[in-house]
């Protein structure tokens, strides 16, 4: 099967942010990316608001609700208590939490499952309490007892940090061996029942062999590649571009 395409929006509101001017649209693009064949949008509502806005969650939800109701809305970020009644408010099918410092420029790595475990547990159960999906942002280093401690507590998915698999552009021998240890990674969580989400530097290049690696694939949120190729191909091209190199067919 076809892992799912979530289009990643902080880009694009990225870009509106730095006028104040309303575009580009952020809900617009969403509405361009789903159309052309997305099943989900993804956003990280970070506490400084400098791409994506508490204002625009609403908008988006009722997006998905109005015009695309099989369509799904992923909020990724830290768990705090603000981040927490956000989610709580919004209502996403899924949150994907991540160990970020509200510093960080983005996500650059994925939980210490033994120092967090107690802390994710709770968390997990109070979001999986209110009817939502949970995914932890994990390492994708070939080691099964991460995921093992990632399962207890109580989360449905991981999603896999991909970030150093997508810096190997113009190595390809690193990436391979980096595509083996996420492909280790996701088998280990799929022996213990966990579905495997990744994202992070995904291009239409690079993501056939991640797809041949993990074939069981179920998501993959894609923002900066995404975007850029934007700017070449417009986003409808676009998404129908990344859809395929999920493995989707032609529309």
């Amino acid at each position: 099967m076809p892992a799912k395409l979530s289009v990643n929006l902080n880009a694009i509101a990225m870009l509106r942010n730095r006028r104040d001017l309303p575009w580009p649209d952020v809900a617009h693009f969403g509405q361009i990316a789903l159309s052309a064949g997305a099943r989900g949008l993804t956003v990280h509502p970070r506490p400084d608001q400098r791409h994506i806005r508490f204002s625009d969650l609403p908008v988006l939800r009722a997006l998905i609700d109005d015009r695309f109701p099989g369509a799904e809305f992923n909020i990724e970020g830290y768990p705090t208590e603000d981040f927490l009644a956000l989610c709580e408010k919004t209502q996403p099918e899924q949150v994907t939490l991540v160990p970020d410092d509200p510093s960080q420029a983005t996500s650059d790595h994925g939980w210490d499952f033994r120092k967090h475990g107690v802390f994710l547990k709770d968390v997990v159960g109070r979001l999986k309490a209110r009817g939502m999906r949970v995914s932890l942002f994990a390492d994708g280093d070939g080691e099964r007892e991460p995921v093992e401690l990632a399962a207890e507590t109580g989360a449905v998915r991981i999603e896999l940090y991909t970030g150093p698999y997508g810096g190997c552009f113009d190595d390809a021998q690193k990436g391979d061996a980096l595509l083996e240890k996420l492909g280790e990674t996701a088998d280990h969580a799929r022996a213990l029942g966990l579905a495997v989400n990744a994202g992070h530097d995904l291009t239409v290049a690079n993501l056939p062999r991640l797809m041949k690696r993990i074939p069981y694939l179920a998501e993959v949120s894609i923002g900066h590649g995404l975007t850029a190729d934007a700017l070449e191909y417009g986003m409808a091209e676009t998404v129908r571009r990344f859809c395929q190199a999920c493995g989707q067919p032609n529309s």
